[in-house]
C-alpha cells in the first residue's frame, strides 16, 4: 500500500507543478459554502509552494492553523492564525511553540490540504498521518482543498484515513461520494 502511494505521490508532484495557481476562485466558492453551512471558526492551513493558497478567507471568518509537533509522537496543535511567524520544516508558516493552543472542539471547519483527493474524499498527503491522528471523532465539516487537476477517481486507502466530506476546487465545492 505505502508503495503505491509513493508512486501517487510522485505523479501528484508532478503534475501539481503544471498547474496555474487558481487561489482566488477556489476561496470565493469556498467561502459562500462555509457561510451557507454558517461556519464561522476553520482550521487552515499554510500553503506549501504549489498548493491552494487560503489566507484570503482570514478576511471572512476567524482561522486557526496547525503547528506540527513530533514529541512525543507525530501530532498537531491549534492556534491562532496570525501567530504562524515562523516556518516548519516542511517549509510553510507556523506558530511558534509557545504560541497560545486553540481545542479542536471550538472549530466549525477543517480544510485538509493534500497532494491529491478521490471522489470519495479520500486524501493523499505527505505521509506523516497529521491529520487522520487529529481528526478522528471532529464533528465538523471537513473540506479537502485541492486543485482539480488533482482529483481522481481513486486513492489507495488505509482504514484509519480520514475523509473529507466535501471537496473544494477551482470549479467549486461539492459533496464527496463515499
Amino acid at each position: 500500500m505505502q508503495d503505491s502511494k509513493a508512486k501517487w505521490r510522485v505523479w501528484a508532484r508532478e503534475a501539481r507543478a503544471a498547474v496555474p495557481d487558481a487561489s482566488a476562485p477556489l476561496c470565493t466558492s469556498l467561502a459562500t459554502f462555509l457561510h451557507e453551512q454558517g461556519v464561522r471558526r476553520v482550521l487552515a492551513y499554510r500553503a506549501l509552494p504549489g498548493e491552494p493558497d487560503v489566507s484570503t478567507l482570514a478576511n471572512q471568518f476567524e482561522l486557526l492553523t496547525s503547528r506540527a509537533r513530533f514529541r512525543p509522537e507525530p501530532h498537531l496543535t491549534l492556534h491562532p492564525w496570525a501567530s504562524a511567524t515562523e516556518f516548519s520544516r516542511f517549509g510553510a508558516l507556523q506558530p511558534p511553540a509557545d504560541a497560545p493552543r486553540e481545542a479542536l472542539s471550538t472549530v466549525d471547519a477543517a480544510l485538509l490540504p493534500g497532494l491529491a483527493f478521490d471522489e470519495r474524499g479520500v486524501r493523499l498527503g505527505y505521509g506523516g498521518g497529521f491529520y487522520d491522528r487529529l481528526l478522528p471523532g471532529f464533528g465538523g465539516l471537513v473540506v479537502g482543498v485541492v486543485w482539480s487537476a488533482l482529483l481522481v477517481p481513486e486513492l489507495p486507502s488505509d482504514p484509519h484515513d480520514v475523509l473529507a466530506g466535501f471537496l473544494a476546487t477551482e470549479t467549486g465545492v461539492r459533496p464527496s461520494r463515499p
